[in-house]
Formats: structure tokens, C-alpha cells, sequence
């Protein structure tokens, strides 16, 4: 086995040679594979659920109550199943598309899904995200399900552009008969570091009849009011 630094620096790349023929093939797998994982994760999660129920009646004994110390731990243990159970499903709602019916859907409770699932993300490039989300705003689109994937791409967008420290506003409000979704980074030029990004959110956009306006650090979409 070959460990040398210098026969290590001549290795190629995995990524050396990448291809966007490649590439869409992989991510374009990515649903498919979110979709495997959900289902094979959640039957060890339930079984652990159900053991856990069991082992607590263990504990109860004759007295039909489960030692103070002991139910701390329980319930510790209950607490972590439901929030790996809660964070798989909020992944799998930005990553598994699922085509939507037309009609109403919760604008404000989104973008929020969106910032939680991002949040790492965020804290990774040490961005200062400030969110100004009005609740209860709805917009009305013609494939409800796509607004996860609307939502992701403008914060995606924002985060790329921005230099590690920079602030990002990300605003949902009503105008007039019209539900907003804001996006601003403080990078002044238009020049994109993900035009595939860009390039998808402008032709989804299209299709939808959202309409998207991208300006330097603005990504501005407008939903009609649901």
C-alpha cells in the first residue's frame, strides 16, 4: 500500500475527469436512494420505539412505576428516536420530489423547513442568516410539491455567492394580492458561483408561472395569495 506523500499528490482525483452527463446521473439518484434510506431507517427506529415501551414495563415491577432515575433515561432515549424520526422526514421533504396537486400551501412554514435543514450548511460558511418570516402566508401554485425544491434553490443561491461571515436576509410577507419570498446577499456583483443553480430556479419558475426576478444579490419570487 502506497502512503508517500508524493505518490499520494500524483493520485488522480475521484473528481478529476467529472462530466455533467455524470454528475445529473448521480445526483439524479440521490431521490431514489433518500427514498431507500427513509423506509430501512425508520423500521429499526420503530422497533427500538416498541422495545423501549417493553423495557419500561420491565422496569415498572410490582410498584407499576419506573424508577425516577431510570425514566429520565427513557424518556432521553424516547426524545432522540423522535428527532432522528422528525429530521428524516424534513430532509426527505427537500430532497425526494413528489409531484403536488395545484392549489394552496404554506409559503411561511417552508422557507422556516427550509432555514432548519440549512442550518448546518449556514453555520459551516459562518453566514449571519436573518430571517423575517411573517406567519401564516400561503401561495397558490400550480404543483404544490415543488415548492420545497423553489425555496431550497434561492437559499442555496444566496449562500454560494456570500463570503464566509456575510449576512443573509430572507423575508416571506403579502404585497397587495401577492406572497413574497425574499432572498438577499450582500455581494454586490451578478456575477453566480452555481449558474446551474440559477439556470434550473429560472426554467422551474418559468414552468410554474412564478415570477422570479434575480438581480446581484437579490432572488425575489412572487407567488399569487393562496
Amino acid at each position: 500500500m502506497i502512503t508517500s506523500t508524493a505518490a499520494s499528490s500524483s493520485a488522480p482525483s475521484v473528481r478529476e475527469g467529472a462530466d455533467p452527463v455524470v454528475d445529473a446521473a448521480r445526483y439524479g439518484a440521490v431521490p431514489t436512494l433518500m427514498d431507500s434510506l427513509l423506509h430501512d431507517v425508520r423500521n429499526p427506529l420503530n422497533a427500538l420505539s416498541i422495545h423501549l415501551e417493553v423495557l419500561s414495563e420491565k422496569l415498572k415491577g410490582d410498584t407499576g412505576q419506573v424508577p425516577p432515575s431510570q425514566e429520565k433515561n427513557l424518556k432521553s432515549m424516547r426524545d432522540q428516536i423522535q428527532r432522528v424520526d422528525a429530521i428524516l422526514r424534513r430532509f426527505s421533504e427537500f430532497i425526494v420530489s413528489r409531484a403536488g396537486a395545484p392549489g394552496d400551501v404554506e409559503l411561511s412554514e417552508t422557507v422556516t423547513r427550509a432555514l432548519e435543514v440549512l442550518a448546518h450548511e449556514s453555520r459551516k460558511r459562518r453566514l449571519q442568516v436573518r430571517p423575517s418570516v411573517t406567519a401564516g402566508v400561503r401561495a397558490r401554485l400550480s404543483d404544490t410539491g415543488e415548492l420545497p425544491f423553489l425555496v431550497v434553490q434561492a437559499l442555496m443561491r444566496a449562500y454560494g455567492r456570500s463570503e464566509a461571515g456575510a449576512e443573509v436576509t430572507v423575508s416571506v410577507r403579502t404585497e397587495e394580492t401577492r406572497a413574497v419570498l425574499e432572498v438577499v446577499d450582500a455581494t454586490p456583483s451578478p456575477a453566480e458561483n452555481a449558474p446551474e443553480v440559477v439556470a434550473a430556479l429560472e426554467l422551474r419558475c418559468a414552468q410554474l408561472g412564478v415570477d422570479l426576478r434575480m438581480q446581484a444579490g437579490l432572488c425575489r419570487l412572487t407567488f399569487p395569495l393562496g
